[in-house]
């Protein structure tokens, strides 16, 4: 009988990497779901228009909204994708702990929000060029950007999406410790839809939206998202115990 030492960091940087390759249909599927919401996007968001004097004009709205709410849908269903059993299975193909797997998974979706968000970000220029090119219309985008807002629009996009991730991990986790959250969870929200206003939580989600999307400083913000982050993560790895080491 020997002993092996088990090196927990060598097991983690090994399964991330095996995921990373094997998982590599959630990026494709990003794309894929990007390039949609721009095209949904073409459209525009709003308009108007006005003349006098012989003169006419319609005005567009082009936003990146569109854009937003795919990307944010596709990291919560990767996400959840994550949790399922399939996936279970190839963490066994290490010698390998629980809460190993779930690092390396949050690896994944870390990278996966890196990406997504900086993906994301960049779409809305990409909208911008398109319109102004192939529309055949004159583009007004206000007042310029400035390597700061930059920076501080891509950092903000990468965190939205982590918060993402972290709720579809959640999730996920859930269903896989009983499958009646597959009914519940959606009856919650039609629910909500019904109650609306009505419905004493639908102000504390309010509330718990209005926590995040009214922060103005990008530190503060990302304090926020990080340490909600790092307790959902921490939520599935503790009720993912009740899950059967290998069911």
């Amino acid at each position: 009988m020997s002993l092996i030492e088990v090196n927990l960091p060598e097991i983690i940087k090994k399964q991330y990497f095996f995921k990373l390759k094997s998982y590599n249909r959630i990026f494709s599927s990003m794309v894929i779901l990007q390039i949609v919401g721009i095209l949904f996007s073409l459209g525009g968001t709003g308009g108007g228009g006005g003349g006098g004097n012989n003169i006419e004009y319609n005005v567009s709205y082009y936003s990146s909204t569109t854009m937003m709410f795919f990307t944010f849908l596709w990291a919560f269903i990767s996400a959840i994708l994550l949790t399922t059993k399939a996936n279970r299975f190839d963490d066994f193909s290490f010698v390998t702990t629980r809460v190993c797997s779930h690092l390396s998974n949050f690896l994944i979706l870390l990278t996966a929000s890196i990406l997504g968000g900086l993906t994301f970000f960049l779409s809305g220029f990409l909208l911008k060029i398109i319109v102004y090119f192939f529309v055949n219309r004159q583009v007004y985008t206000g007042e310029g950007y400035v390597p700061m807002d930059i920076l501080i629009g891509i950092t903000s996009s990468i965190l939205y999406v982590l918060l993402f991730c972290a709720l579809g991990y959640v999730t996920g986790t859930l269903v896989q410790i009983h499958k009646g959250f597959i009914l519940l969870l959606p009856g919650l929200y039609i629910g909500l839809i019904i109650w609306g206003d009505n419905n004493r939580f639908v102000g504390i989600l309010k509330n718990i939206m209005e926590f995040f999307t009214t922060e103005h400083s990008i530190v503060l913000f990302g304090i926020k998202v990080i340490l909600t982050a790092v307790m959902l993560f921490a939520f599935a790895i503790a009720i993912s115990n009740r899950l059967e080491v290998r069911q």
